[in-house]
């Protein structure tokens, strides 16, 4: 079965910083691309960056180039997503998702407001 457990988000000031880690397992995490993906209050979602499976190439929505960074440990099966200069607009529910798998994780909330 598989299963993406993540963790990290909370309320952060504009400017600030966060990182999300999304723990992988019932699957072989190094062959697989994987995403993050937000859903902002009231909206739908919003695809922000994929990694491919050696972390090797990265894709970023435009609005997240420079201050979002993902990343990936084959070792320890995570994902990351390392937020800086967040902005209000950035506030989300953030979820990791294997996109040829449709499987996803189960969200976080990320709350920027000062």
């Amino acid at each position: 079965e598989v299963q993406l457990v993540q963790s990290g988000g909370g309320l952060v000031q504009p400017g600030g910083s966060l990182r999300l880690s999304c723990a992988a397992s019932g699957f072989t995490f190094d062959d697989y691309a994987m995403s993050w993906v937000r859903q902002a209050p009231g909206a739908g979602l919003e695809w922000v960056s994929t990694i491919m499976w050696n972390g090797g190439s990265t894709y970023y929505a435009e609005s997240m180039k420079g201050r979002f960074t993902i990343s990936r440990d084959n070792g320890k099966n995570t994902l990351y997503l390392q937020m800086n200069s967040l902005k209000p607009e950035d506030t989300a529910v953030y979820f990791c998702n294997v996109p040829t798998l449709g499987s996803w994780g189960q969200g976080t909330q990320v709350t920027v407001s000062s």
